[in-house]
């Protein structure tokens, strides 16, 4: 009798540790998040194509279904968590959310704050202006009131010193995000917005009277920051990034919201 209680003490202790080495695989091999079980996408739901907010209160967009697709990978539920563009960077390396994605550009300032993976898309930075407008390039936006997004590299490159190729500060006014900019550029506020192209599309589309000049301000490539202090949840997000990027995921997604010209 001892010898079989013996037994299923075992096979019981058994049964338990494969119990808890199975929980502990659903998180992808030692990662560690902010809750346990979900992965926290920082972002603002502001700039369509990459992250809105539909009528329901829920969120879409290409970030969105991409963050979704890696969690998938790695076992775990997206949790989108809206901001002012400003604090998606604070809220990683704080340690609040897990992830930025807001169509974030890779900067050495926002380096110096989280890590990041390799880039999923790429965008350029436009003009919009009123019809009729004296501003016809990048090259006449000096003397001019200039319109951004806040803590965007819109900003940073507009608001930079003219010696080192900006406009200088004093003509650069920040909002809190784009819809905000080209508000003020409609009301004569601003006498143009530097923004990235996809969203810009779509201002422009829902204000007549508004159009993108022709030619780019500047193009730019797009990734994910990671805390610092997180390497493990940074190497199985790029690794999950990369396979769907392999396998088609990351192009199908983009391509659903950008149609080719």
């Amino acid at each position: 009798m001892n010898s079989l209680k013996k037994i299923i003490t075992a096979i019981l202790a058994l049964a338990m540790l494969l119990s808890l080495c199975a929980c502990g695989s659903k998180d992808s091999a030692g990662i560690k998040t902010v809750e346990a079980g979900k992965l926290h996408m920082a972002t603002n739901a502001a700039f369509p194509p990459y992250e809105m907010v539909k009528d329901d209160g829920s969120f879409e967009g290409i970030d969105v279904e991409i963050a979704e697709k890696i969690a998938e990978k790695l076992g775990l539920e997206l949790v989108v968590d809206d901001m002012d563009f400003g604090s998606v960077i604070a809220s990683v390396k704080t340690g609040k959310s897990d992830i930025a994605m807001a169509g974030l550009t890779i900067t050495d300032e926002r380096k110096q704050n989280v890590d990041f993976t390799d880039t999923y898309a790429t965008g350029k930075q436009v003009i919009i202006v009123k019809e009729g407008s004296d501003i016809k390039s990048a090259d006449d936006l000096a003397g001019h009131k200039i319109g951004t997004q806040e803590s965007t590299t819109g900003y940073a490159y507009c608001s930079a010193p003219i010696e080192e190729g900006g406009f200088g500060e004093e003509n650069v006014i920040a909002y809190t995000n784009g819809a905000t900019a080209v508000q003020a550029l409609v009301e004569g506020k601003v006498d143009c917005v530097v923004i990235d192209n996809e969203p810009a599309q779509k201002y422009v589309a829902a204000n007549p009277g508004l159009i993108i000049l022709e030619t780019p301000f500047i193009s730019e490539e797009y990734a994910i920051g990671v805390a610092k202090d997180n390497a493990a949840l940074r190497d199985a997000v790029n690794n999950a990034l990369k396979e769907l990027i392999a396998d088609g995921t990351v192009k199908s997604i983009i391509d659903k919201y950008i149609k080719a010209d």
